[in-house]
């Protein structure tokens, strides 16, 4: 499970889709749906702020807007939208610089042209999904590095 702390607009069109996925089994996870998955390290940013499920609605909101900017139509109707928040979530910039040469290494395979386009960012450039912030700090302790 990833649940991307950049921006969903660096995704790639399987990237896109699989935090999609990946994301809804997030939120069955934190609304005690389903028995596997309870403990991933990605999950803990989610439950250790005030709201998860406002949370992990929001960072899915998120990715559903940038699929709709790209002309794809994502179930909405699987999320909560009646309340989006910002800023719920603090990420620090080890681990947005990580997750982006991550996501870079992925795109130089699957998608060359988008890997050109995307990964020459400056890395005191890269944003975040909107239901994050950017805290100084290192690599977070959750990531499997």
């Amino acid at each position: 499970m990833r649940l991307w702390s950049i921006s969903p607009e660096y995704l790639d069109v399987k990237g896109l889709l699989a935090v999609w996925r990946e994301g809804l089994l997030a939120k069955k996870v934190l609304e005690g749906k389903t028995k596997g998955y309870r403990n991933h390290p990605q999950l803990a940013r989610f439950k250790s702020c005030g709201e998860p499920l406002v949370a992990i609605n929001s960072f899915l909101y998120f990715v559903a807007e940038e699929a709709k900017k790209r002309g794809y139509s994502f179930n909405v109707s699987k999320i909560d939208a009646s309340t989006i928040l910002t800023r719920m979530i603090p990420v620090t910039t080890g681990q947005v610089e990580y997750e982006f040469h991550h996501l870079c290494r992925k795109l130089r395979v699957r998608d060359p042209e988008r890997y050109k386009n995307m990964c020459t960012t400056v890395l005191s450039e890269i944003r975040v999904n909107p239901v994050f912030y950017i805290v100084e700090g290192p690599v977070e302790s959750w990531e499997k590095v």
